[in-house]
């Protein structure tokens, strides 16, 4: 459906609309995902911590490494932290070489967490099966590039 369909409103500018339509389309991905990560107990951003753990391949992560590679980054990462331990899918350790620093891992739980949501996961892309590879590139070309230029812009808002 058309977005001035489903919104029943007019635009702008074809730009506007567009600001409008990946917001859309953000929100009602972002339900689904959130729904997704709700059967599995986490968080949406607990699962995005979990995924950077994991590509740490066993190697301790600090927690300001964690922060670079969020998706949201203005999450409370500590407490993040905090309710993956309790629910044992994490572990934190002292670092040897520097004691106010601590290290975190990917537990054993935590990756079969994963690799259970990844088979889940898989059901929530066939939402995208339509789309070519082709066009799929495209968008993540377009999208990079709005990002990028969103980046450089940063300091201006």
């Amino acid at each position: 459906m058309k977005i001035e369909e489903e919104l029943q409103s007019k635009f702008k500018s074809e730009h506007h609309k567009l600001v409008v339509n990946l917001h859309l389309t953000y929100v009602r991905i972002t339900a689904r995902f959130q729904d997704l990560m709700k059967e599995h107990g986490l968080t949406a951003t607990q699962y995005n911590v979990l995924r950077i753990l994991r590509g740490q391949k066993q190697k301790p992560a600090s927690i300001g490494l964690i922060k670079e590679r969020m998706i949201e980054r203005n999450s409370d990462v500590s407490r993040v932290i905090d309710r993956l331990l309790k629910k044992d899918l994490i572990e934190r350790k002292a670092n040897k070489d520097d004691r106010r620093q601590k290290d975190i891992i990917i537990n054993d739980r935590g990756l079969n967490m994963l690799e259970t949501i990844g088979k889940a996961e898989d059901d929530f892309l066939q939402a995208f099966e339509d789309i070519s590879l082709e066009e799929v590139k495209k968008m993540n070309e377009f999208l990079d590039q709005i990002r990028s230029k969103l980046n450089k812009g940063d300091s201006e808002y």
